[in-house]
């Protein structure tokens, strides 16, 4: 029986055809920048997301933290969203790394910082205060719900932080669910931003990668960082590879994700025992009423056990599950969700 894994988009694995390129890749020593699928694959992402340059880096963690450390000097602070990946999930490296001080604003609802939150934030020019350098939003916001954040929003975000002489970071993990959400391209939503880096794995389905984007000056000073990380490679092309496979391919069917998560949030929404809680792009969160006859652990169990189904409680509430669509779940998948967890709440 097949398993199907609705945990994360992160579970996703290599297509054929990736790992067939992933063998044929021709190869060479990325430090020497002798790498030509590398090269390629670097080429590639900063003309889809209409930049001057990239640079392939080994995960989404560290192409914001090779970010961070290219744009702001120790002791300087940033504005980043209070539940944001770069704040809440990336081990502080930013201050562990960097001495950069995370200023946090509330993200709202709908997965913006407000404006006016922003501003208050921004410390003013005294010699007891670090320095405010950048500013930092996630498209699509993760724990918001997989929301994804419009071309308007990120200019209003854009001219503040112009206006305020600070730099602008999107952590765009998943900007291509963005676009395809959006139904536009995704150097509209990186315009008017001066880095983003974005994931190649999750929903590209990459076995390993990040790219981050800028202007030439900025990757540069970014490759040093990496450097310093640890993460230079040597014959990345194999990884690379399949890279270019996403970037080219995978990134114009998300829209089929999309649509599964809306079918299994409407499957879902039937069974009397759950209650959805949202559904954004690929992530469909719901919870368990307080009527039901099992609890978190116990369903998980269940689905586990007796149905090769993964899912798992989310967050400080473990009444709540999110559970995300990805290449490798298909409608037959769906259908087998929505009908095992019937039978466990009926």
């Amino acid at each position: 029986m097949k398993t199907i894994d609705l945990r994360s988009d992160t579970v996703s694995h290599p297509t054929p055809a990736m790992r067939e390129a992933m063998a044929k890749a021709a190869v060479g020593d990325d430090v020497y920048h002798d790498d030509p699928t590398v090269n390629q694959l670097e080429a590639d992402a900063a003309a889809l997301l209409g930049k001057e340059a990239a640079v392939f880096v080994s995960s989404g963690t560290q192409g914001n933290l090779c970010a961070l450390l290219a744009h702001c000097g120790r002791g300087d602070s940033i504005l980043v969203g209070d539940t944001s990946h770069i704040f809440r999930y990336e081990q502080g490296g930013m201050a562990q790394l960097g001495g950069i001080l995370p200023h946090t604003v509330p993200v709202q609802a709908d997965g913006t910082l407000g404006l006016d939150d922003l501003q208050a934030a921004i410390n003013p020019d005294d010699e007891h205060m670090p320095v405010t350098r950048l500013v930092a939003i996630e498209n699509t916001h993760n724990a918001a719900g997989g929301i994804p954040l419009s071309a308007e929003y990120t200019a209003q975000v854009a001219d503040f932080a112009r206006r305020n002489r600070l730099r602008f970071h999107i952590d765009g993990a998943r900007i291509f669910n963005a676009a395809a959400a959006f139904d536009v391209e995704a150097k509209s939503l990186a315009k008017d931003a001066d880095s983003l880096t974005f994931c190649l794995s999750k929903g590209l389905c990459a076995p390993v990668g990040s790219v981050l984007v800028g202007d030439a000056a900025f990757i540069r000073r970014a490759r040093r960082a990496r450097k310093v990380l640890g993460g230079s490679m040597r014959q990345a092309g194999i990884l690379a590879a399949a890279g270019l496979i996403a970037l080219h391919e995978m990134r114009l069917r998300l829209r089929d994700d999309h649509d599964n998560a809306q079918l299994l949030a409407e499957g879902l929404s039937e069974i009397p025992g759950l209650k959805i809680r949202s559904q954004s792009t690929n992530f469909v969160f719901f919870s368990l009423r307080a009527a039901a006859d099992v609890t978190p652990q116990e369903l998980a169990k269940a689905l586990r056990e007796d149905h090769q189904i993964l899912i798992s409680p989310y967050g400080g509430d473990q009444g709540q599950f999110r559970l995300r669509t990805h290449y490798w779940i298909d409608r037959a998948a769906i259908d087998k969700v929505v009908k095992a967890v019937g039978a466990l709440l009926s």
